[in-house]
């Protein structure tokens, strides 16, 4: 059983993640913190447009879409003075750049930094880290650091589909992204998400479909909002 499916991993450890559907995090390649934040933060966000009427003295909040959540990890301590007595420990620049290749680095195959995983207890977060902040609080007397505090925040990186899921919509004005099943034709695809089936050849055309009645099960298509 991997360290990911128990629940019961006692430092929190940050995983490169693969792509794929669903994307995994790579446990072979996790990097454990020295020391365990006292806590964390989920900042979860619904964005609003304000809609404004004639004779109205303000406008009506229109939900407009969720934003990506955010995790804010605000002081991940690394420590080389020896107080957290560890085999072999390694010093602090050599942490916070083990720390950095992980999760600030552009990836040369990727061409962008990864995409990590936050694993501790019951907290499972996959994003792209978009902000570090690193705090050197101690030093040698050579001026090597003996002590560095980072703060991270984290954007989930929760697919369109994901988002959609979430929010349970079945509004003509969103996006929406559909897996063609076996018996869907355009037109009834449209009366189902516009309520009416006359938008087909519209939706063909943004989809680049040359014979709009030839949809194969597993195409996905994407009706965009009506204006």
């Amino acid at each position: 059983m991997g360290v990911l499916s128990t629940g019961l991993k006692q430092k929190l450890t940050i995983y490169p993640v693969i792509g794929g559907s669903p994307p995994r995090a790579d446990e072979s390649k996790g990097l454990e913190v020295l020391i365990n934040p006292s806590g964390y933060t989920r900042n979860l966000r619904v964005q609003y447009s304000d809609r404004y009427s004639l004779g109205q003295p303000t406008g009506i909040p229109r939900f407009s879409f969720i934003s990506s959540e955010e995790l804010t990890l605000p002081q991940l301590v690394f420590d080389g003075t020896g107080v957290v007595a560890l085999v072999g420990m390694k010093g602090v620049n050599e942490m916070i750049d083990e720390l950095l290749a992980l999760i600030y680095k552009v990836n040369g195959n990727e061409h962008q930094p990864n995409v990590v995983c936050f694993a501790w207890g019951d907290l499972m977060f996959y994003g792209v880290v978009h902000a570090i902040d690193i705090d050197y609080t101690l030093f040698k007397p050579s001026g090597e650091p003996l002590r560095a505090k980072v703060k991270l925040k984290v954007k989930s990186t929760m697919a369109v589909e994901e988002m959609i899921k979430r929010a349970n919509l079945s509004s003509p004005d969103l996006t929406h992204l559909v897996d063609v099943r076996a018996g869907d034709t355009l037109p009834l695809l449209c009366n189902r998400i516009y309520r009416d089936p006359a938008y087909y050849l519209a939706v063909a055309r943004v989809n680049g479909l040359v014979d709009f009645r030839d949809l194969q099960p597993g195409m996905r298509l994407r009706f965009p909002p009506l204006n």
